[in-house]
């Protein structure tokens, strides 16, 4: 399930947890809230950061083994070998 952040539409109308802003996890087939769970005042759902992972060089062998990776390199058909 997805995590929605909601925050209250009019900051001076939430309670405390509708204007600070709070985290929901809901099926994606449901629809979004459209009031705070707690005081019942009006909420909007917002666009929230993906997290990526960054990666500012290709992986070396050396990387990729001291991160605990097995290396393979391909030999022949079919055919790996363990470096």
């Amino acid at each position: 399930m997805p995590i929605y952040e909601y925050i209250a539409e009019d900051p001076k109308e939430g309670c405390r947890i509708c204007v600070r802003g709070f985290e929901l996890r809901r099926p994606v087939s449901r629809p979004p809230l459209e009031k705070c769970p707690l005081c019942r005042k009006p909420v909007k759902k917002v666009i929230s950061r993906v997290n990526t992972p960054k990666i500012s060089k290709p992986l070396s062998v050396s990387d990729a083994k001291s991160a605990g990776f097995t290396v393979l390199e391909k030999r022949d058909t079919g055919v790996y070998e363990k470096l």
